[in-house]
């Protein structure tokens, strides 16, 4: 662990959060945990899971990041700590980790373009980590940040969106006992374009929210700007510029589906005002 801003005696602080301030060995899969989380699910096939994705940072394309991800480095990694906690600095993902036992869990993860995976996934729950580094009282939220690296990462050579991807979860959202700090699937390390080697996954909320190849956590007292709503909040009155974002987001079978239902209701709208009139 190296810690952000402070001198080798400053390392002393560590073992009282449960750090050992020591370099951290790889997690080991052999010894994970099975767990009953999705237990009566049947997982998606692995070459599916892992070829069909979205994951903008390698392109918008379903089978973009699988082909293009293979010149990323997921290793070595470091996460910074920030704000409002004792814990601030940047640590070896493998010493966030090191302390807890792999668990693996089955959840089915939901698209808001309307499809759904069942994935078996291995890491921690959040929680347990956010226990050790220290939240203090003015950690009302976790805001997170993905790794921006236009030279491995080739979707970010272009303005498909703002860039780093930013997300953020309530206090308790990332304290909640399901929400986990992923590092694998399918008893495997995460591959690049799942989101290696370290992500979210938050099985309640929509994928989007389980951000993918964290470098950053900051513990804020007031919300964040999140990418979906930044997205989401721009001018809806420009219809060309509403059908991209949408694009973007859905997919263009769901915008034309969209679109089809929002003319429905339009015309539905008008001919029952006619009637009113008349």
């Amino acid at each position: 662990m190296r810690a952000a801003g402070a001198s080798a005696a400053g390392l002393a602080l560590t073992p009282a959060l449960g750090f050992s301030g020591a370099a951290a060995t790889a997690p080991d899969f052999a010894d994970t945990l099975k767990t009953a989380y999705g237990s009566d699910e049947v997982p998606t096939p692995f070459e599916s899971v892992t070829t069909y994705t979205n994951f903008c940072e390698f392109g918008t394309g379903k089978e973009d990041q699988a082909e293009n991800s293979g010149d990323f480095k997921p290793r070595p990694w470091t996460v910074s700590v920030e704000g409002e906690v004792e814990g601030t600095g940047i640590y070896d993902i493998d010493d966030l980790i090191a302390a807890h036992r792999l668990e693996e869990r089955i959840y089915r993860l939901r698209c808001v373009e309307g499809w759904s995976m069942v994935i078996p996934w291995v890491g921690v729950p959040l929680g347990d980590v956010i226990a050790r580094l220290g939240p203090r009282a003015g950690a009302k939220y976790v805001a997170f940040e993905t790794l921006v690296r236009p030279e491995e990462m080739r979707g970010q050579r272009r303005d498909a969106l703002e860039w780093p991807y930013v997300e953020g979860l309530r206090i308790d959202e990332a304290m909640n006992p399901l929400t986990l700090l992923a590092v694998g699937l399918y008893g495997k390390e995460l591959p690049n374009q799942n989101g290696a080697p370290v992500r979210l996954v938050v099985p309640w909320k929509y994928g989007f929210k389980s951000i993918k190849s964290i470098v950053r956590m900051s513990f804020v007292e007031q919300q964040q700007p999140v990418h979906f709503y930044m997205m989401i909040k721009a001018d809806f009155r420009e219809p060309i510029l509403y059908g991209a974002i949408l694009a973007a987001l859905l997919g263009v079978r769901a915008v034309v589906k969209f679109r089809r239902e929002a003319k429905r209701r339009t015309t539905a709208a008008a001919t029952a005002a006619t009637a009113h009139v008349a």
